[in-house]
C-alpha cells in the first residue's frame, strides 16, 4: 500500500526547518512521493530546489491568486524557465479566490489567463486553486479544453453539481483533510459519487490538518487519514483507494516512480 501527497508546501517555515524528519515520517507512513507546490516565483524556486535535492519530491511553479498581478515579461520568462526544469511537473497553484479577494478580481483573472497560456505552451498540467469562483473558472477554462495537458482542482471545495462539471471537463479532484471534518457534508457527498479514477489525495500541509490532528501543523504523513476517510465514505477497501489514487497521481504528473519505494 503506497500513497502520494499531491499538494504540500514543504518550503514553508512550519515544515522546511524539519524537512528531513518530515520526509522520514512520510516514508514511514507508506508515502512514495510528495508534490511540493509553489505559490509565487520565490516559493516556486524553493520548491524546485527541494525537488532537485530530494528524489522523493517533485515540484510545481505558479502564482497563487492571493498574489495575482499582471505578470511582466520577465516574470513570465522566469515561470517558463522553472517549468523547463525536469523536477517541476506542473504549473500551479493558480486560479481564482473570490472568497478572500486578497488581489483584485480583474488581476486574478488576468494572471490566471497568462498562466494558462504558459501551461499550454509548456505542455504541463495545471494545479487549480478555486474558491467561490467556479462559474468564472468554467468560463475562463472552457476555451482551453483539450489544450491543457491535464487539470487538478486542488483542495476541492465545491458541491456535487460543481464536481460533475469539473469531471465533465476532464479535471481531477484533489481531496484534502477537510473531508475528515464532520461538517464537510458536501465534500463527503462528492467523494461518494465521483469516479475513484478521478480522485487524488493531498494534505495542503502545513494547512488543513485532518481530524485526528486538528490544531497541529499538517504534514504529508497525515494524508493516510484522508485516504482512509475516502475508503470509509465509499465503502471500499483502503488498499484499493490508496492504489488507485496513487496511480492517478503518477499518471497526471507523469512521475514515473512505479518501482520506487
Amino acid at each position: 500500500m503506497y500513497l502520494i501527497d499531491t499538494h504540500a508546501h514543504l518550503d514553508m517555515p512550519e515544515l522546511f526547518p524539519q524537512l528531513t524528519d518530515v520526509l522520514d515520517r512520510a516514508k514511514k507512513n507508506n508515502l512514495i512521493h510528495i508534490v511540493t507546490v509553489g505559490i509565487n516565483l520565490e516559493s516556486s524556486h524553493r520548491a524546485a530546489d527541494i525537488a532537485e535535492t530530494h528524489s522523493f519530491v517533485s515540484a510545481t511553479a505558479g502564482i497563487h491568486p492571493h498574489g495575482a498581478h499582471d505578470l511582466s515579461q520577465e516574470e513570465q520568462e522566469q515561470l517558463v524557465a522553472l517549468l523547463e526544469k525536469p523536477r517541476v511537473v506542473a504549473l500551479g497553484e493558480t486560479g481564482l479566490d473570490f472568497y478572500r479577494n486578497y488581489s483584485p478580481r480583474d488581476d486574478q483573472i488576468r494572471c490566471f489567463g497568462q498562466q494558462l497560456d504558459i501551461a499550454v505552451a509548456a505542455g504541463k498540467p495545471v494545479v487549480f486553486h478555486i474558491r467561490e469562483a467556479f462559474q468564472k473558472f468554467f468560463e475562463i477554462l472552457r476555451p482551453y479544453t483539450g489544450r491543457i495537458k491535464a487539470g487538478i482542482v486542488h483542495c476541492f471545495s465545491g458541491d456535487w453539481p460543481v464536481a460533475r462539471r469539473c469531471l465533465d471537463m476532464g479535471l481531477y479532484l484533489s481531496i484534502p483533510g477537510v473531508v475528515t471534518y464532520p461538517k464537510a457534508v458536501a465534500l463527503q457527498e462528492v467523494v461518494k459519487k465521483a469516479p475513484l479514477e478521478r480522485l487524488l489525495v493531498e494534505t495542503d500541509a502545513p494547512f488543513l490538518t485532518p481530524a485526528p490532528f486538528r490544531g497541529k501543523v499538517n504534514e504529508p504523513a497525515y494524508v493516510v487519514h484522508t485516504a482512509r476517510k475516502i475508503a470509509e465514505l465509499r465503502k471500499e477497501d483502503f488498499e484499493k483507494v490508496a492504489h488507485i489514487t496513487t496511480e492517478n497521481a503518477m499518471d497526471v504528473f507523469k512521475l514515473g516512480i512505479r518501482s520506487e519505494k
